[in-house]
C-alpha cells in the first residue's frame, strides 16, 4: 500500500482493489475478465454485502472527506460519478445512517426549538444498500488529453472527467467507514459551509490522502 494518494491521481485501482470490487457482483470473473479486456469500462455493482455507498453532492461531499482525512480515521475508496461524491461505507450503514441523522435532528430540536440539530446543515444524502447498486468508475479510465498529469487543466481548457477514483481501492480488505463515522463527517462539513470565505476557492484535486493513516 502506498502511504499517499494524490486526489487527482485516476489510476490507483491495483488488482487487488479490483478483485475487492469485482467480489461485490454476482460474477466476479466475468467483472474481471471485462475490465482485462476494457479497463477504462465503468461497471455496475451492487450495495449491501461487500460495501454500502453513500452519495452526497460533490463539494459537500469532498468537505466531508476532507474532515475525515484531517480530523478523523481517513476514508474508505471515493469516487466521483456526475456530479456526485461515492463515499464507500461498511455493509448496513445506508440503513443505520439516516436513523441516525433522523435522531440527531430531533435531539436538537429537542433542546432548543429554535434549533434545527446538528444536521440541519446537511444536503440529502442518498444510502445505497441491499437492494441497491451503484456505477463506479473503470479501474483504469483513459486519459484525458484536457488533462495534465498532475490531473490540472491545462492551457487548452477542460476539467476533470465525470467518473475518477479519489481514493482508489488497493486491497482486498479495505477499511470502511462505518454510519457513525459518517454522520460525524457530515456534520463537520455542514459547519464547515456556513463559514463564508471571499478567497478563491482552493485546487480541490491537489488533495493528498495519506492511506497509511487508515484504521
Amino acid at each position: 500500500m502506498s502511504s499517499t494518494r494524490n486526489a487527482s491521481d485516476v489510476s490507483g485501482v491495483t488488482p487487488d482493489g479490483a478483485a475487492w470490487l469485482a467480489s461485490a457482483g454476482t460474477y466476479p470473473r466475468s467483472t474481471l475478465s471485462l475490465w482485462g479486456e476494457r479497463p477504462d469500462a465503468p461497471v455496475v455493482l451492487p450495495c449491501g454485502v461487500v460495501f454500502d455507498v453513500v452519495s452526497a453532492p460533490a463539494i459537500f461531499g469532498r468537505r466531508m472527506l476532507d474532515r475525515m482525512w484531517a480530523e478523523g480515521p481517513g476514508s474508505g475508496p471515493v469516487a466521483e460519478f456526475r456530479g456526485r461524491m461515492l463515499l464507500f461505507a461498511a455493509p448496513g450503514a445506508a440503513q443505520r445512517l439516516p436513523a441516525l441523522m433522523e435522531w440527531e435532528e430531533w435531539a436538537g430540536q429537542g433542546r432548543d426549538r429554535e434549533r434545527t440539530g446538528r444536521t440541519g446543515g446537511v444536503p440529502p444524502l442518498l444510502c445505497h444498500g441491499t437492494g441497491d447498486a451503484v456505477t463506479v468508475p473503470a479501474a483504469c479510465p483513459a486519459a484525458s488529453p484536457a488533462l495534465s498529469s498532475a490531473g490540472a487543466p491545462t492551457e487548452t481548457g477542460g476539467s476533470a472527467p465525470a467518473a475518477r477514483w479519489l481514493v482508489a481501492p488497493d486491497t482486498r480488505h479495505p477499511w470502511l467507514p462505518g454510519p457513525e463515522v459518517l454522520l460525524w463527517a457530515a456534520v463537520r462539513a455542514a459547519r464547515e459551509a456556513v463559514r463564508i470565505s471571499i478567497s478563491p476557492p482552493a485546487d480541490r484535486g491537489a488533495n493528498v490522502y495519506d492511506v497509511s493513516r487508515r484504521r
